[in-house]
């Protein structure tokens, strides 16, 4: 009797002192056998992207150079030398010069036995540079003549001061209305001749909206005024060149700018060209309208249109020549936005459009950092169905480039942000029109699940047990 008793409370002591452990062990094993329940059907449970919002990529490893954008950052600036006009050593009069001409005794008239009236003096305007002038202004016509009393008008057109001075000597003593010794003119430069071109910005005439401080939601299209400045310049003789026509409008291109400047000439020629140019153009449109499984063509860069590149690769030349940088009456020199250089995000990277550097490459993890978020930085608008979403330690690890193609077409590059991480030539750069779209591996939300479930659900059930 008394063995029994002793032996049942051995039994009831030993029971009691693992009964703790054995409940451990139960909840562990019954949380998980509901936890590979609940991942088991995890997949409608999140709304797993891989699933329910598949994107059939191509990896970039099997894609063709054609597909990805052309590298910028071995691109240096062109010697801005190049666009500019080298000046003659003497100046050459021409059309529209204003000439400062003093003759004595003829110009102004002076009766005999009177004594000369002295010579008027000319100061020049606050922007001049040119000194004071001497004599009465005479303008050089059209044609290249100068008007002066009492002789036929001298065609003074290309000719230096110096050679201008003897002309007008000469032909007065010529013409027996000086004598030899009285003869001794004197020409100089009242205003020099101007050259009126126009010039359009749409660079905001600075860095405008492209700076690193509002690269946000405030660059979306409608949210600054992005409109073209412009208006007439003019430029003096042998300074109407492309970089004094900049330098008169803030410089040169800003970041809000393409690295490239275009001149439109004005000629008639240039624009029956141009006007060529678009009728082929139309007629190869309407052409492909017939026929409905042709392509539609894109408008070719007009031939008739210089472009200036500003950035070209190391050891190369615009190949400019004189003729290609002088501006002539009513050239327009064009400095284009680069408002159309941006990409978009999605998926669970913050939704945006955001515009791309211009003197540098950008590549997909650069472009991830832009947008706000890093490969390892918190996600906006992950699926993690509610349960434990500030817990979850796994990043998305899928990403993918939506890029357009000719025709309306689009290819999907998919990209591998861990070999990314640790390969540069896993890393495509990131061109203008491309959409960014940043999802969870199947198995890597599954995982967060997993982790969310747990955190929320696991340690309380162990903690009851």
């Amino acid at each position: 009797m008394n063995n029994s008793i002793s032996n049942s409370s051995r039994d009831h002591r030993v029971q009691a002192s693992s009964s703790p452990l054995e409940s451990l062990r139960s909840g562990i094993l019954r949380w998980g056998c509901k936890t590979i329940a609940g991942i088991a059907i995890a997949g409608s449970m999140t709304g797993c992207s891989a699933l329910t919002q598949p994107i059939e990529g191509v990896p970039a490893a099997r894609l063709p150079q054609d597909f990805f954008a052309k590298p910028k950052n071995d691109l240096v600036p062109v010697d801005i030398s190049q666009l500019s006009l080298e000046p003659p050593r003497e100046y050459l009069i021409g059309p529209d010069d204003i000439l400062g001409v003093y003759i004595e005794g003829v110009l102004p008239f002076n009766p005999p036995n009177q004594p000369p009236e002295p010579p008027p003096v000319n100061f020049p305007d606050a922007e001049s540079v040119l000194p004071p002038s001497i004599g009465y202004p005479i303008a050089v016509q059209e044609d290249g003549s100068l008007a002066l009393p009492l002789v036929e008008p001298l065609n003074v057109d290309g000719l230096t001061l110096d050679q201008v001075r003897d002309a007008i000597r000469d032909t007065y003593i010529d013409n027996d209305i000086l004598r030899p010794e009285k003869a001794r003119p004197i020409v100089t430069i009242i205003k020099e001749r101007t050259i009126d071109v126009i010039v359009i910005r749409e660079d905001g005439g600075g860095t405008g909206g492209l700076t690193t401080q509002n690269l946000g939601s405030q660059f979306i299209r409608g949210g600054s005024d992005r409109s073209g400045s412009g208006g007439l310049v003019k430029l003096k003789a042998y300074q109407n060149d492309i970089l004094h026509a900049l330098v008169e409008t803030g410089g040169l291109p800003g970041l809000n700018a393409k690295n490239q400047v275009k001149v439109l000439r004005a000629s008639k020629a240039n624009q029956k060209a141009r006007e060529d140019f678009l009728a082929r153009f139309r007629a190869q449109r309407r052409a492909a309208m017939l026929d409905p499984c042709a392509c539609l063509p894109q408008l070719p860069e007009d031939p008739t249109v210089l472009r200036i590149p500003l950035r070209l690769p190391p050891g190369e030349s615009p190949n400019l020549t004189s003729e290609d940088v002088t501006l002539k009456e009513g050239d327009i020199v064009y400095i284009e936005s680069r408002e159309t250089e941006v990409f978009y995000t999605g998926g669970l990277l913050p939704g945006g459009e955001f515009p791309l550097p211009r003197d540098y490459d950008l590549d997909v993890l650069g472009a991830m950092a832009l947008a706000g978020t890093g490969v390892y930085g918190r996600v906006g608008g992950g699926s993690m169905g509610g349960l434990g979403g500030n817990v979850a330690t796994i990043p998305p690890g899928k990403l993918f480039i939506l890029r357009k193609t000719d025709c309306g077409g689009q290819i999907a590059i998919e990209i591998d942000l861990t070999k990314a991480i640790n390969d540069p030539r896993s890393r495509p750069l990131v061109q203008a029109g491309d959409t960014l779209i940043l999802q969870y591996k199947c198995e890597e939300e599954l995982l967060n699940f997993g982790l969310g479930t747990f955190f929320t659900y696991g340690i309380r059930e162990l903690l009851n047990n």
